[in-house]
């Protein structure tokens, strides 16, 4: 129990025998229950994790018994369905068990256990539906990111900004995070997508229903571990789930929920770019290229125009959903400061917005 709210952790891990136990063990003490997802892998995760759980249960014994009879859930996926997929069995494991907040952390001891407070303190205190770690706010922890995750992460962040709607939320693929009861209730998280994107696809979802969303500065700790991202095919594969789930953001958020203008700027923008273009391959080939030049060219650009002002009509409307959170001792208080001093240990949260 946290600040008289359920927490729960959901821990997915794929191939991660030598992190996994180290994980589970770390969780913090004033988690209620820790699911841990073993997405059928392929090395002794699943062994691991009996053995991490089992050490627990026998070191806690009857610990928070007024809430569970044991802290840890372990479930072993009977086929690989991927980093997404694993996440999602634990959310629906966690709505089964009206869990307050659910936090989600890695099996790769990527994510600092000691840092969870700060990543929930949004959600239980009832500033966001959901918050995320953010790598790139501070500059000594942008330090810590290898430069093609750098290059690879602020491509995806400004696709998620666009697909999304929250324009003001950075490191889109910052796994890092807590949910509320009521986001994960309001949300269709069985249509969540299960393979690496599922954190972009779930920040769409989050905006069409209308959920606050807040970044806090969180440093990532990269030591032995490597990647099962194939960035050659992931970078395409969640570029064309952004540009799909930004068709049904648009659909659902400015023509079905709500008409709203917003819709026809981007959808006259984007109409007018790609017949731009089809003019070009087709005139090309003509005699009267310089005339058919010119022209395309004005269309071209009236179409960028269109998708400019629909950017920033679409950025208006959603500038209330995000928050973006600071380190700063004392209690939560809704103000534009920022700690100038950098320190990492989290006693409290700023943020520019209200809710």
């Amino acid at each position: 129990m946290y600040k008289d709210n359920v927490v729960g952790v959901v821990i997915p891990a794929y191939n991660e025998e030598d992190h996994i136990s180290d994980v589970v063990s770390t969780v913090p003490s004033f988690v209620d229950r820790v699911y841990v997802i073993d997405d059928h892998s392929t090395d002794d995760t699943w062994a691991e994790i009996q053995r991490a759980a089992s050490h627990i249960k026998q070191q806690t014994i009857s610990g928070n018994s007024e809430v569970y009879d044991s802290r840890i859930v372990t479930i072993q996926h009977e086929t690989n369905r991927g980093v997404g997929g694993a996440i999602k069995t634990g959310y629906l494991k966690a709505l089964e068990d009206d869990i307050d907040t659910v936090a989600v952390m890695g099996g790769d001891g990527q994510m600092d256990p000691a840092l969870l407070k700060g990543i929930i303190d949004p959600v239980v205190e009832g500033y966001a539906d959901y918050a995320k770690g953010n790598r790139f706010l501070r500059q000594e922890t942008r330090r810590n990111v290898p430069p093609f995750r750098t290059f690879g992460n602020l491509l995806l962040s400004g696709l998620s900004k666009i697909a999304s709607g929250y324009w003001a939320i950075g490191d889109s693929q910052n796994g890092y995070s807590a949910i509320s009861k009521e986001a994960l209730e309001t949300v269709d998280i069985e249509e969540m997508y299960e393979f690496y994107g599922y954190c972009n696809d779930l920040l769409v979802k989050l905006n069409v229903a209308n959920m606050v969303v807040a970044d806090v500065p969180t440093p990532i700790r990269y030591e032995d571990e490597t990647s099962s991202i194939n960035y050659r095919t992931y970078v395409p594969r969640v570029s064309r789930l952004l540009f799909e789930n930004f068709v049904w953001r648009l659909k659902e958020k400015y023509l079905i929920k709500d008409f709203n203008p917003i819709v026809l700027l981007y959808s006259l923008g984007m109409v007018g770019g790609i017949t731009s273009v089809v003019y070009i391959i087709n005139t090309l080939r003509s005699a009267d290229v310089d005339n058919a030049t010119a022209q395309t060219l004005t269309n071209f650009l009236i179409s960028t125009l269109l998708i400019v002002q629909g950017m920033m009509k679409d950025k208006a409307e959603n500038d209330h959903l995000a928050k973006r959170i600071e380190k700063r001792s004392g209690p939560l208080s809704l103000t534009g400061s920022t700690d100038p001093s950098g320190d990492d240990d989290f006693q409290g949260i700023t943020s520019n917005q209200g809710k």
